[in-house]
């Protein structure tokens, strides 16, 4: 497991389209994606007290944040992740679990996790167990994304961010969600060791900087 750099930047739609461009003249586009884009629909995990919500905004520097993902509307393929933060650095940890496992899960159905042999999902049953976690809120949004092989580079721009408010059954296709308040277009950097100079210089835009935003919380907007 690999600890990854990671920017977040808060960009205009101007900015999007020149992006666009710009990534596609040295990057290429992620095989999953279908027209260039992907689906992304999340359902994130926190406990009573808003632990995960709390130390986002907060600012806390060693955190975790657990998520149900899949992508595109298909629900044949689905990852518990794990997202850890210490001193800015980025890790993802992932498993696969089936449709029925992720609705067990949202369910409240618990006592398979401890023996289903997967070590994630049992870190997650004992996070459920000990600190409360559960199903708190449904996160969809659009992704863009770039990759480039030197420095394991993958650059990301994600919009139309909407939430689930309540609904926590992810893989019901008539749970609405609603856009998430004024949540602004996010381009996303990550890295391993470095950052070549050609991708530092594509994403360099007037007036932008780095910032810590967090599509779970514009999806607590609404409570």
């Amino acid at each position: 497991m690999k600890y990854r750099h990671e920017w977040k930047h808060e960009i205009s739609y101007g900015d999007m389209l020149a992006l666009r461009q710009r990534l596609s003249a040295v990057m290429k586009r992620d095989v999953h994606a279908i027209d260039g884009k992907y689906l992304i629909r999340s359902l994130y995990f926190d406990n009573a007290s808003d632990k995960a919500l709390r130390e986002k905004i907060d600012g806390v520097n060693v955190r975790e944040k657990f998520r149900l993902r899949y992508y595109n509307n298909d629900t044949s393929l689905i990852h518990l992740e794990k997202k850890s933060k210490v001193n800015g650095l980025s890790l993802k940890e992932s498993a696969d679990v089936s449709a029925i496992q992720a609705q067990e899960i949202v369910n409240g159905n618990y006592g398979w996790m401890m023996d289903s042999g997967v070590p994630l999902i049992q870190e997650l049953y004992g996070k459920i167990m000990s600190i409360g976690l559960r199903p708190k809120t449904i996160v969809d949004y659009t992704r863009e994304p770039f990759v480039f092989s030197a420095g394991n580079v993958r650059v990301t721009i994600d919009y139309n961010i909407r939430t689930g408010m309540s609904c926590t059954d992810f893989l019901n296709p008539r749970c609405v969600t609603v856009p998430a308040g004024d949540a602004p277009i996010i381009l996303e950097v990550k890295w391993d060791e470095y950052l070549p100079d050609v991708i530092r210089d594509v994403v360099q835009l007037p007036n932008c900087r780095s910032g810590a935003f967090s599509k779970y919380v514009a999806c607590r907007i609404y409570g």
